[in-house]
């Protein structure tokens, strides 16, 4: 309805002949081979048996593709129309290569479900908008090789992956994940709560002003996220440690420390002191425990030891904090 006020420069599905038909289905079956590969090529490194999987469903691809081009080649003759996928209305964008780079393992599998979908869907629809019989057999087969991908998947899977690869590669992908997101980001959450809370506290019982402690509150949790941020990043580029993209490092480090700066600055939004100043500590011991939590259940550190480090360290930081903003 909105495309007749709106044009999207795309064409409907229902107003391809037979030929474009065939056509898309040859390019889309392209596009998918590639992006099976560009996985293949991006997982090798660090999972060579999941790219292993890929490489071979690329290869499915590819004997879909020769069969759409031979049954094109009978009827319409060697001439194949160039339409692709971003040329119909319907169907979703493939994403550039650049835009890939940055799928986990999990992501990558999703997406390649959500690929075979999509190509099931559309063999359904094609044959039913086909009268010719032979090309009609053809797309049928297709969309239930498509919906049989699963299957094929999960049997190029036990080829390639054992249940003992597997459990490796998710092992190493969740190491990853710790080493690039958790443990920055940890560590920024532990600076930003703690190492903010003497500045933030003693402003507040120094000048017992909400709105001044606040602008302290911020300025120490903006400045420390950006410092945090940037030392992250710069010190280490990830090649020999292994711990991922410095930039990601840097991002993860400087926004968990602004948070948890902020996060007991906020409350100095409340006009009434004592208010906002009880608010404050009781966010801080939510703070402190969430690091007690985290730090056990990634970092793998007794929740104990964890609890017993981070709430006495934050108790005396916070204590320093309002003995000084009172003397």
């Amino acid at each position: 309805m909105l495309g007749k006020f709106f044009p999207t420069g795309r064409r409907s599905f229902d107003s391809l002949t037979e030929q474009e038909i065939l056509g898309l289905a040859i390019s889309s079956e392209e596009d998918d081979a590639r992006v099976y590969l560009a996985y293949a090529q991006r997982l090798k490194p660090d999972y060579p048996q999941s790219a292993k999987v890929f490489e071979d469903m690329a290869e499915v691809e590819n004997t879909h593709r020769a069969m759409l081009i031979d049954m094109h080649r009978r009827r319409f003759g060697e001439t194949i129309p160039l339409i692709r996928r971003a040329h119909v209305s319907g169907f979703m964008d493939r994403k550039p290569d650049w835009l890939r780079a940055n799928l986990t393992l999990d992501q990558i599998r999703a997406e390649a479900e959500s690929m075979e979908a999509e190509a099931h869907r559309f063999y359904l629809a094609a044959a039913q908008r086909t009268s010719d019989a032979s090309t009609r057999k053809l797309l049928g087969e297709l969309a239930l090789a498509e919906q049989g991908h699963e299957d094929t998947a999960r049997m190029l899977e036990e080829r390639h992956l054992p249940e003992e690869a597997r459990a490796e590669e998710n092992e190493a992908a969740h190491r990853q994940f710790v080493l690039t997101y958790v443990q920055p980001g940890l560590a920024g959450l532990m600076d930003g709560s703690v190492s903010t809370l003497a500045p933030i506290f003693a402003a507040a019982f120094a000048t017992q002003d909400t709105w001044q402690t606040f602008l302290v509150g911020l300025s120490a949790a903006v400045g420390a996220g950006i410092s945090m941020g940037f030392t992250e990043a710069a010190h280490d580029d990830g090649k020999i440690s292994g711990r991922g993209s410095p930039w990601k490092r840097g991002l993860a480090s400087g926004v968990m420390t602004a948070i948890g700066g902020l996060g007991h600055a906020l409350p100095y939004l409340i006009p009434h002191f004592w208010t906002a100043t009880i608010v404050a500590v009781a966010i801080v011991f939510v703070e402190l425990w969430a690091i007690a939590f985290i730090q056990n259940k990634y970092m793998e550190t007794p929740f104990f030891k964890a609890a017993l480090q981070v709430v006495l360290g934050g108790s005396l930081v916070l204590a320093a904090g309002i003995l000084i903003g009172q003397g």
